[in-house]
């Protein structure tokens, strides 16, 4: 019973450890869509250093990092009504620090030149299938779909 209750302890540890990674920090950049009542609503995370998929951008004259798909969602969210800006976590709260990012870089600064929301339907069709499991599945089916969908009894 020990033995289970350490693995299940280190296990534990182990998955708080991954998404930790996910929690905003102190000294953090995102681009931020609030409503008309200052409601956040959603927002998208800006890099300081390069990584893959990232593209160098400048906001208020201070380069980030960012995703294409980042960029098309600011001038979404813009297009609904909703404010858009830089904020910074501060450690107590967010500190506005850029306005009006969809203004500065668009989608055509990146070679797009359809819509935002051409662009984000078409990145939803692209990335068939949805998860890395059913991707994993597809590597190794050995049946076609019609087959795979038969019942035992029916085969």
């Amino acid at each position: 019973m020990k033995k289970f209750s350490a693995i299940f302890t280190f296990l534990c540890l182990l998955t708080g450890s991954v998404h930790a990674g996910a929690i905003p920090r102190p000294g953090d950049f995102f681009l931020i869509s609030r409503n008309d009542g200052g409601i956040f609503v959603g927002s998208h995370k800006l890099f300081e250093e390069y990584s893959s998929g990232l593209t160098k951008v400048s906001y208020c004259q201070r380069d980030y990092f960012v995703r294409a798909q980042s960029v098309a969602w600011t001038q979404i969210e813009s297009k609904r009504g909703n404010t858009v800006r830089i904020e910074l976590n501060f450690g107590r709260g967010w500190r506005p620090i850029c306005l009006e990012p969809e203004t500065q870089v668009t989608l055509k600064d990146f070679g797009i030149s359809i819509s935002a929301e051409d662009f984000l339907k078409g990145e939803l069709d692209e990335n068939s299938p949805k998860s890395r499991l059913s991707a994993v599945r597809a590597v190794f089916q050995t049946k076609s779909p019609e087959e795979e969908n038969k019942s035992y009894h029916t085969r």
